[in-house]
């Protein structure tokens, strides 16, 4: 297989499809265990650790986890609840763990500011207050990140409410499924290339889903629920199916849509989620694919991003008998609105050249400050030669239009992060957090990580 780049100055597009001898399970992260404490606090401990994995037959990969070698286990909690986290950095070097998604205090975000140092503990804790919904966790160490993700440092981190969505998949691991989406350049001595050379990122000829090589599933169900996590630092998934079936969208970033989406492709930057549901026949076996796209660059850039990849990522084997599915709900949750017609106030953010509006990240700096609980409108635009997105800490926004156009309904939900191909402009009506801290900041940047290492990041603070 070849990586997508140059030969002899030429770029060529990576293909996988029909390559794949799917001969591994795929594995299923483990649910973090937890205690309640005597205040009530539900209590999880995770350790970053170094250790080794197996991905290629030249021996074995040195790789960092959370209580484990490779990734980390999924936390689970319900809305309601107050969380206390221990996290154990056993690594040679410093790190941090930041909550992506959550609404939290700016002290317990896990961004630059919270740096765990090696043979340290951090001890975060907050009450949950925001919908059902799929989030990770990562580190967030400033000019470091990409490498410490792609040594194996994410995890993915659901929240429930008290009564689940009726007609949803919800079994853990057996008809509801977390799908961590990454890739990897592996040597021929079994290590990982760490970082990228190139502003674009790190793209992998090697896929991963939840640590797995040439992953199968069996599917003993009608319908499957798919969490899907783009953790990968820098590629673009544009997900589909091999025999190319629809499949329903129920959820985005931030929790259920208001009703059910169906689709043929999904795509996902770095950082994103989505909930899918996927029907299954008895016997069939479709493969979960990414599908080439468009990035809005020139050819030979689209190509050398990944823009023109067709990659085998998973494959199904639907058993000779499945169990019966539910019907799916008409309606989900209630749709993501709120007062629009009286804004705290526009903000405007313009993506180029690894600034954002002509500046690069400096921890000492404030960027923006914002009321806390406040709605805000906020305009970025990616005027760059490459793809772009963008994330915000410690918020949920809507994305209220595309250049102008609404956003296609699989979008309408609540979101944390948002894909912005070359010269596009997307404006977003911004829920702010709770919590006001006119010291200690969130951050907003772009979570093609070689970006945000590279210093495409800016701080707020709420008051």
């Amino acid at each position: 297989m070849l990586l997508a780049g140059c030969t002899l100055g030429k770029a060529e597009a990576l293909s996988t499809a029909g390559t794949l001898d799917f001969a591994n399970p795929l594995a299923i992260p483990p649910l973090a265990e937890s205690t309640v404490s005597s205040d009530g606090a539900r209590v999880f401990r995770l350790t970053a650790e170094a250790g080794s994995s197996n991905f290629h037959p030249a021996g074995p990969t040195p790789t960092w986890g959370y209580n484990g070698s490779f990734l980390g286990p999924t936390l689970r909690a319900r809305r309601g609840e107050k969380v206390r986290i221990a996290v154990k950095n056993t690594l040679p070097d410093p790190t941090t763990v930041h909550w992506h998604g959550m609404q939290v205090p700016a002290r317990y975000d896990g961004g630059a500011h919270q740096v765990i140092a090696p043979g340290a503990e951090w001890n975060p804790e907050w009450t949950i207050d925001q919908p059902a919904a799929t989030l990770w966790y990562h580190p967030h160490v400033h000019g470091s990140s990409e490498e410490q993700m792609t040594r194996g440092l994410s995890g993915m981190f659901i929240l429930d409410e008290d009564s689940p969505t009726r007609g949803l998949p919800s079994e853990y691991g057996v008809d509801d499924i977390p799908l961590i989406l990454q890739d990897r350049i592996i040597a021929n001595d079994g290590s990982f290339k760490l970082t990228s050379n190139t502003t674009a990122g790190l793209l992998g000829e090697t896929m991963l889903v939840n640590g797995t090589v040439n992953p199968y599933l069996n599917v003993r169900t009608e319908a499957v629920r798919l969490r899907i996590l783009n953790a990968a630092t820098a590629r673009v998934f544009n997900i589909g199916f091999s025999d190319n079936r629809m499949f329903t969208v129920v959820g985005t970033d931030g929790g259920l849509l208001p009703a059910p989406v169906p689709v043929e492709g999904l795509v996902l930057s770095p950082g994103e989620r989505a909930e899918v549901v996927v029907r299954f026949k008895a016997g069939e076996r479709p493969v979960l694919q990414s599908l080439p796209q468009e990035l809005g660059m020139s050819g030979d850039l689209n190509i050398e991003a990944g823009g023109n990849d067709s990659l085998d990522l998973l494959q199904f084997r639907a058993t000779a008998k499945l169990a019966a599915a539910p019907t799916m709900p008409a309606g989900l949750a209630a749709p993501a609105s709120f007062d629009l017609e009286d804004p705290a106030r526009t903000r405007v953010f313009v993506l180029k050249d690894m600034y954002i509006n002509g500046k690069l990240m400096d921890m000492s700096r404030i960027d923006e400050t914002v009321d806390a609980g406040a709605v805000e409108i906020w305009r970025v635009s990616n005027t760059d030669n490459l793809a772009h997105n963008f994330h915000v800490h410690g918020a949920q926004f809507r994305i209220l239009d595309f250049d102008g156009v609404d956003p296609q309904p699989e979008f309408a939900g609540w979101k944390d992060t948002v894909f912005l191909p070359v010269r596009a402009t997307a404006r977003l009506a911004i829920k702010f957090g709770p919590y006001s801290d006119p010291v200690m900041p969130y951050m907003f940047h772009c979570h093609f990580i070689r970006h945000a290492d590279m210093g495409m990041m800016g701080q707020y603070t709420t008051v």
